[in-house]
């Protein structure tokens, strides 16, 4: 099975990288892992909404154009699904065997995603109530899949 992350904005604090390209290393031997991040349009302030918008559009196209009709798309969403992590280990394993050959995870920047990214998606998850930076997210995402992949396989870890 393949799974991808796409980060809209990029990595760029050598912590948060360190720490998700661990979990990255760890999840190897649970299928075939991506990241793709970097897909964020830069915006000159001041910022309009229209601005915003225009920019979250061309960021939709990007993330359209890496999405093929078949695999399964999963999109950080403040207001998604609020699973504790034997839901979404439960979540992940009916995906997993859903046979679309690939999940994707989605991330957006600090301004969201766009309406059409937000459409395409087939489930939408919320790690918190609270917001994150973007690259917290990926890292907190990554921790979860893989203590996911570990309480599918009964293996300790899971507290």
């Amino acid at each position: 099975m393949k799974y991808r992350i796409l980060s809209v904005g990029k990595i760029r604090e050598p912590f948060y990288r360190q720490g998700i390209e661990e979990y990255l290393k760890r999840l190897s031997a649970f299928g075939r892992f991506e990241l793709v991040e970097g897909l964020e349009e830069k915006l000159k302030p001041p910022l309009s909404e229209r601005a915003v918008a225009k920019a979250l559009e061309k960021e939709g196209e990007k993330i359209l154009h890496l999405i093929t009709a078949d695999e399964w798309v999963v999109i950080l969403d403040q207001e998604g699904q609020k699973p504790d992590s034997i839901s979404l280990a439960e979540e992940l394993q009916k995906w997993h065997e859903g046979g679309s050959g690939r999940v994707t995870f989605v991330i957006g920047a600090s301004h969201g995603l766009a309406p059409a990214v937000k459409k395409r998606a087939d489930y939408r998850l919320s790690i918190s109530a609270l917001t994150f930076p973007h690259q917290m997210a990926v890292l907190i995402l990554t921790e979860q899949i893989y203590r996911s992949f570990r309480i599918m396989r009964g293996e300790p870890y899971h507290k």
